[in-house]
C-alpha cells in the first residue's frame, strides 16, 4: 500500500458534521471476589463513555495519520463537550470557529451484542456554524450531519460551495434508520451528495436499507454514473469492493485483515479516514488537478488506498471505542503482519 511510514501529505482538509459521545452499554459484568474470597452479591452494569460521531471519528483518524484537519461541528460547553474537544485537539484536530455552543452535547447510546457489533439510540441536537472554506483542498461529510435538520441544509450548501471552489469532496452516508425518514424520504438527499462527490464510501447495510431488494453492485454502478470517480462498499467480514467511474464494470476487491474484535464502534469511520489518507498521499485528492488524477488513476493506485483503509479499520476493531491508529501504529501493524 501507499507507505504509511512516509510523512503525510499536509493539504488542508475540512471535515463537516456531528460530534457526540458514544455511551457504550457493555452489559452486566460478572461479580468478582471480595477481600475474603466470597463473590459479590450483585452484578454491575458496565457503561463506558467515548468521544464519537462519524465525521468526528474521520477527522480524528485523518489527524492521527498525520493530515492537516479542521472540523466544523457542534459541541456543548458541558462535560461531554469537554471530553470530545480534548479528545480531538490532543491529536491535532482544530475546531472551526462557532463549533462550541451553550446547548448540550449530543449522545449515542450503543448496545453491544455477543460479537461486539453495536446498535444505537440517539439524543441529538444538530446545527452548524457558518462554514469557512478558505484554503480548503478537500472536504468530507456524512452520516447524521448530512441528514438531520436544521444543520443538514448548511452541510449541503458547504459541500456544493467547496466543489465550486475547486476542492475535492468525499461522502459517507453512514445511515441511521432509527432517526431518519423512510428510504424514499432519504434517497434524494443521499444521491445529491453522491453526485457532488469525488469519493463515496457506503456499507452494504446502508445500500440494503436505502435500496431494498436491489443488488449492491447494481446500486454502486448507478452511483458511479452520477458523478463520483470512486465508489467503495464495505462488506464487513468480506472486506470491501470499489468501482471507478472510468471502468464501472471492473470491480476492485480487497480482503479483510485478521483481527480479534473488541467492538466495531467507529470501524467504518476508520476505514474512511484510511481511504482518504491513502488517496491524499497518492496525490489523488486535494484540488482540481487531483480530481482529474483520481479519474485517471489505475487500479493499483486505488487498491493501495483501499489496503490502507482496511488496515486502519482492522486496528480500530481491536480496540474499545472509536480509537483509530496513529501513522506509527498503522506502520507497525502492517510491518508485523508481513514478518515470517
Amino acid at each position: 500500500m501507499v507507505a504509511a511510514g512516509q510523512p503525510a501529505v499536509r493539504l488542508p482538509v475540512l471535515v463537516v458534521g456531528e460530534s457526540l459521545v458514544d455511551v457504550v452499554d457493555r452489559g452486566y459484568v460478572e461479580p468478582s471476589a471480595t477481600g475474603d474470597g466470597q463473590p459479590e452479591a450483585t452484578r454491575t452494569r458496565r457503561i463506558d463513555r467515548h468521544p464519537g460521531g462519524s465525521p468526528a471519528n474521520v477527522a480524528l483518524g485523518l489527524a492521527r495519520l498525520g493530515h492537516d484537519v479542521r472540523f466544523a461541528t457542534r459541541l456543548g460547553r458541558d462535560e461531554d463537550g469537554a471530553l470530545v474537544r480534548a479528545h480531538l485537539e490532543a491529536d491535532g484536530v482544530r475546531l472551526a470557529e462557532g463549533s462550541i455552543v451553550d446547548e448540550p452535547t449530543s449522545t449515542a447510546t450503543a448496545t453491544l451484542d455477543a460479537t461486539g457489533a453495536a446498535t444505537y439510540v440517539f439524543d441529538l441536537h444538530w446545527d452548524l456554524p457558518e462554514v469557512d472554506l478558505t484554503g480548503v483542498a478537500h472536504l468530507h461529510t456524512g452520516s447524521i450531519g448530512a441528514t438531520l435538520a436544521p444543520g443538514a441544509a448548511k452541510v449541503h450548501a458547504a459541500f456544493l460551495a467547496a466543489v465550486a471552489a475547486g476542492a475535492t469532496t468525499s461522502y459517507d452516508p453512514n445511515l441511521r434508520p432509527r432517526i431518519m425518514g423512510s428510504p424514499d424520504d432519504e434517497r434524494p438527499g443521499v444521491e445529491a451528495l453522491v453526485a457532488a462527490s469525488d469519493v463515496v464510501k457506503a456499507s452494504d447495510e446502508d445500500l440494503a436499507w436505502l435500496y431494498p431488494g436491489q443488488a449492491a453492485d447494481d446500486v454502486v454502478r448507478r452511483w458511479a454514473g452520477l458523478g463520483p470517480a470512486l465508489v467503495v462498499v464495505t462488506r464487513g467480514e468480506q472486506g470491501a469492493t470499489a468501482t471507478r467511474s472510468s471502468a464501472p464494470d471492473e470491480l476492485l476487491a480487497i480482503a479483510p485483515r485478521p483481527v480479534t474484535v473488541v467492538d466495531t464502534v467507529g470501524a467504518g469511520d476508520a476505514f474512511m479516514s484510511g481511504l482518504l489518507s491513502g488517496l491524499l498521499d497518492a496525490g489523488l485528492l486535494g484540488g482540481r488537478t487531483a480530481r482529474q488524477a483520481l479519474r485517471d488513476a489505475d487500479p493499483e493506485q486505488v487498491h493501495e488506498a483501499l489496503s490502507r483503509a482496511v488496515w486502519t479499520s482492522s486496528v480500530t476493531c481491536g480496540r474499545a471505542g472509536a480509537q483509530p491508529p496513529t501513522r506509527a501504529e498503522l506502520t507497525a501493524a502492517t510491518a508485523h503482519h508481513r514478518l515470517p
